[in-house]
């Protein structure tokens, strides 16, 4: 009886668990079908040009056992295993060890991509789009005559009777199936680009300030999603180490850049509940439409509980750390006028830098494996190094042009809506620099990868925390703006809140819609307040 593909993946996943791996990749994929005891696995290995014995011993001495030693088998699969899983089961019925050696011979790098060119010889099977022969009998060899015309030692042997009755097996060629023609498509948020050039007019006529800040927060949309995506290109091109430090880094770009241009303009105070405004933002309502997303078609979900834990005690240090300052001035108010407190700030800036870089370390480097999950996959050809790194440069550029313009119309939007800095700073300038990545999410939790979208809302709070704050007080440092992390008590009890509520949600590692909608509440409320202050 053939191999199922269900049965397969159930026992990649105990490979993985196995090994210690946090994941399931198409290595051991390769691998549980070699260790399976089923009599067509073999068949199919010497079909393809294979030895089954050395793919088993390659991949054991190439696969390293990583750290994750959770016994469970909640391990998420890779793009690279789900596109291979997919392919298997497009191709419909037929012999699944076969059909899944034909599609992994395809890999051109990694584990797989080795140990089957050491095992073949270097020899890659036929891919599943070539034509599957059924050898035809061999034809009778000519006749050895010898020097005087007789029959010589090697005469063509009689064919017995059977033999001469069997009809003859021509070659049976499947009809090749042709993928569909890949259509260019322009996302969306990209016809949003018009509204640069509309701003850059505005400024230049003079017109209402209402009107300038909408187009000016319009244009940042397309900005910082291209942002966003060369980032994503460019960290396909240059590996997972540097690919996680540019994701980290250009993750909050576009909000960054806001909060510099307000900092260079003197808006201390819109600076600073912009900071707590990513933060609640990220944590409610990122976080909330992502497990709405997700619940959507599925009653409950899971995820990574060891990730999301990590990252919550990660958050919760990271508030302490902006938490500390407004605590210690309203314990000390007259610290303020002996420049205490703001003394107090740049330390705490350098301890969360620090912080910051040691958590980089421990995720890309000493203890990565138990952050891998599922690969975001590109739409498309991945780009160029070059051009990634040309296309961040302009949209950088961008961004910081359109925050100049937001920026300056800022004040005069506040005074004729009759909005509050707070709500400003805490609401709308968040959800501008974030929207990409919130819509990323969002998108991601209801395609099913539910790992990836706490991975975007955890990790995008815990850099504002430990990354953005200190750079900004090193900013106003240089600028001449001596900016403190002495939040107003509002701001500080809104913070420790969300992030009690979001660690007591993902403790159990399982979540579904309603939980999404209580984050929803409370951002909702928090905004209300906000209005109102």
């Amino acid at each position: 009886m053939a191999i199922e593909l269900e049965q397969l993946v159930d026992a990649a996943r105990a490979e993985a668990v196995r090994l210690g791996h946090d994941f399931v990749g198409t290595e051991h994929l390769l691998l549980a079908l070699a260790a399976s005891a089923d009599a067509g696995v073999e068949q199919a290995f010497s079909a393809a040009g294979l030895a089954l014995e050395p793919v088993r011993r390659g991949l054991e001495q190439a696969l390293r056992p990583g750290p994750h030693r959770d016994e469970s088998l909640e391990r998420p699969l890779r793009s690279g295993a789900r596109k291979v899983i997919d392919a298997v089961k497009a191709g419909g019925p037929g012999d699944t060890a076969a059909a899944l050696l034909a599609h992994l011979s395809r890999e051109r790098r990694g584990p797989v991509a080795q140990v089957v060119g050491q095992a073949g010889g270097g020899k890659k099977p036929a891919g599943p789009d070539s034509a599957l022969t059924i050898p035809a009998p061999a034809s009778p060899r000519p006749e050895k005559k010898g020097r005087n015309g007789g029959r010589g030692e090697r005469a063509e042997r009689p064919r017995r009777p059977a033999e001469a009755a069997r009809p003859e097996v021509r070659p049976v060629t499947p009809p090749r199936q042709i993928p569909p023609k890949r259509r260019f498509r322009i996302r969306p948020i990209y016809y949003l680009f018009l509204a640069v050039p509309i701003s850059w007019a505005l400024v230049q006529v003079h017109a209402s300030p209402l009107a300038i800040f909408s187009t000016a927060c319009l244009a940042v949309l397309p900005l910082a999603a291209v942002m966003g995506e060369a980032t994503e290109h460019l960290a396909h091109r240059t590996g997972p180490a540097l690919g996680g430090l540019l994701n980290a880094t250009f993750g909050n770009a576009a909000e960054l850049i806001i909060a510099i241009v307000a900092l260079q303009a003197g808006l201390v105070g819109l600076v600073k509940a912009s900071i707590t405004g990513s933060i609640l933002g990220n944590l409610l309502l990122i976080l909330g439409l992502s497990f709405i997303a997700g619940g959507i078609k599925r009653p409950v979900f899971k995820f990574n509980r060891a990730t999301a834990g990590m990252s919550a005690a990660m958050l919760m240090l990271a508030v302490i750390g902006l938490v500390m300052p407004a605590l210690f001035h309203s314990i000390h108010p007259e610290a303020a006028f002996e420049g205490r407190a703001l003394q107090l700030t740049e330390i705490v800036a350098v301890v969360l830098g620090l912080t910051y870089l040691a958590s980089l370390w421990f995720s890309l480097r000493s203890h990565k494996a138990l952050f891998v999950s599922e690969e975001h996959p590109v739409d498309g050809p991945v780009w160029g190094v070059w051009p990634s790194v040309g296309v961040l440069a302009l949209a950088t550029v961008g961004v910081a042009v359109e925050s100049e313009i937001l920026v300056h119309a800022t004040q005069a939007v506040a005074d004729g809506l009759g909005l509050t800095p707070a709500f400003l700073g805490l609401i709308v300038i968040p959800i501008i620099g974030n929207a990409a990545e919130h819509a990323s999410a969002v998108v991601l939790a209801g395609k099913g990868q539910i790992d990836i979208a706490l991975q975007i809302a955890l990790g995008s709070s815990t850099q504002v925390a430990l990354f953005v704050a200190p750079l900004l007080v090193g900013v106003g440092l240089l600028v001449g703006q001596r900016m403190d992390l002495v939040f107003t008590p509002f701001e500080v009890l809104a913070l420790a809140l969300s992030t009690l509520v979001v660690a007591i949600i993902t403790l159990d590692g399982e979540s579904h819609w309603f939980e999404g909608m209580q984050l929803l509440a409370v951002y909702g409320i928090i905004a209300a307040a906000a209005l109102v202050i």
